[in-house]
């Protein structure tokens, strides 16, 4: 029987993040955490629930910064006896967590606004609201721009990126609401214009806690498709049987393989070969690139003549002294 952990049983596939990513990362959280406070603090004075949900966001925001750098950070350590493949995985916790937190903010956000429409305020500050929100599209627009590049290649870069985004949305809403407000003092804009934020942040987040749950529960990649990978294991010369095809991701970008191969190969040499030419066709076609497969040649039992009287009772002899 051949077994064959591609690479190594013991697996080290920690890809270390860039210093530009983590860069990134420590300079979008000073600014959203400077931006949070003064939104927060304008959009109390000014009486605008657009200003301070846009605050409130920023502050989970600047929690999910943290998540993501504590996950980066975390995902570097090397693999270990307990954790062979690394810790790659928790930078997919994180995505999740963030996911899961845009949609308490967009809840949040939409439940105030629902209520601020049935009682708008009497007076709502404008100007400030205006000045405020044009101010935290710019930075929100630059943290968007220096988490972009990457973010589809790392989940965890994606839910940062994500966030960034539903606050430059957010801003342009309170900077339309400000506008409205000012010109036609149609006081309930401002919670129109959060309902529509809120609506906005829910739909960037659940295709985020999808795709991290996809992973988490060890479904097959999108990507992939199994009936495709067995017939391409099937048409090997030698192969008679493929079992127990298992297709999972370990992170964004890293698939594996599991399967047990019946082969009518009966050289040792010829099956290093063929399993050789699997694993190389499954990286360069299938981008999969932790393989294991085992290779197992059928045996051939040796043939009992039931006739012969001498046959019957070395066969009596032996299930008697099995039973005894």
């Amino acid at each position: 029987m051949y077994h064959n952990c591609h690479a190594g049983c013991f697996h080290s596939h920690t890809v270390s993040p860039s210093t530009h990513k983590t860069r990134s990362l420590w300079i979008a959280l000073i600014l959203i955490i400077c931006l949070a406070g003064v939104e927060g603090s304008v959009g109390w004075i000014s009486h605008s629930l657009a200003l301070v949900a846009e605050s409130g966001h920023m502050v989970s925001d600047g929690l999910a910064l943290g998540v993501a750098l504590l996950a980066s950070w975390m995902a570097r350590f090397p693999a270990s006896e307990q954790a062979t493949f690394g810790y790659r995985r928790i930078e997919i916790l994180a995505a999740l967590a963030n996911g899961v937190g845009l949609l308490l903010v967009a809840g949040w956000i939409g439940w105030e606004a629902l209520n601020r429409l049935g009682s708008p305020p009497d007076e709502i500050l404008s100007i400030p609201m205006l000045v405020t929100a044009i101010i935290g599209f710019i930075i929100n627009s630059v943290n968007a721009f220096l988490l972009h590049d990457g973010s589809q290649q790392d989940l965890n870069l994606r839910g940062a990126f994500l966030h960034m985004v539903a606050d430059a949305v957010s801003a342009v809403g309170v900077i339309v609401a400000a506008i409205v407000v000012w010109q036609f003092h149609w006081n309930w804009a401002d919670s129109v214009t959060s309902l529509g934020v809120a609506i906005f942040i829910a739909l960037g987040a659940i295709p985020l806690v999808r795709q991290s749950l996809h992973i988490l529960l060890e479904k097959t990649p999108i990507h992939l498709d199994p009936q495709q990978i067995q017939a391409h294991l099937s048409g090997y010369e030698g192969v008679e049987a493929v079992q127990q095809l298992r297709i999972w991701s370990i992170a964004l970008g890293q698939d594996a393989l599991l399967a047990h191969l019946t082969v009518s190969i009966p050289s040792g040499e010829g099956r290093d070969r063929l399993l050789h030419q699997i694993e190389t066709s499954l990286q360069q076609e299938f981008g999969i690139q932790e393989i294991f497969l085992q290779l197992t040649a059928p045996v051939a039992l040796p043939l009992i003549n039931l006739s012969q009287p001498q046959t019957l009772e070395l066969l009596n002899e032996q299930v008697g002294r099995k039973v005894l």
